[in-house]
């Protein structure tokens, strides 16, 4: 069964959005909705990440409070930044930030907070895995900054992902 539905919900997903999107039950449909909840999980299998293994679920959850008490602070900072500062004032910069983190889905995750976070944006991670380049809207302190991303983020993922 595994063989030719490797990600069962994905399929079923698949199967459900087809037959929305066309808001008919015909055969045509049906089959073409079969074909594809087949089809697309087989032919993407290697795309996807490593299986998840998380290994402390309260840290995960602390980290998600974390990160969405962070994007909330960082909307609210920009907007304020936005509203009273000239463009020449604020201090926008990339940073090379280095990472202990290795494993594919914590970084897929410190990707996601990063680019989610208003203020900041990925830039690019080195071949090998070692450097972060984020470019930030406002940067004060770059030492704050880069101890800021290791403690808040790359820490807890690596206590969730690698310990």
């Amino acid at each position: 069964m595994r063989r030719w539905l490797p990600s069962p919900l994905l399929s079923l997903a698949l199967f459900i959005v087809w037959l929305l999107l066309n808001q008919t039950l015909d055969a045509a449909t049906l089959l073409m909705a079969a074909i594809l909840a087949v089809a697309v999980p087989l032919l993407t299998r290697s795309l996807r990440p490593a299986t998840v293994r998380m290994r402390k679920p309260g840290v995960a959850l602390r980290l998600a409070v974390r990160a969405l008490g962070d994007m909330l602070y960082s909307a609210l900072a920009v907007g304020k930044l936005l509203l009273t500062r000239r463009t020449a004032h604020i201090h926008r910069s990339f940073v090379e930030i280095p990472l202990k983190v290795r494993d594919p889905n914590a970084l897929a995750m410190l990707a996601m907070i990063c680019c989610l976070t208003p203020g900041t944006a990925w830039g690019e991670l080195s071949f090998d895995r070692s450097r972060l380049l984020l470019h930030v809207f406002d940067l004060k302190d770059e030492a704050a900054f880069i101890a800021l991303i290791q403690e808040r983020y790359e820490a807890p993922l690596m206590e969730i992902f690698e310990s």
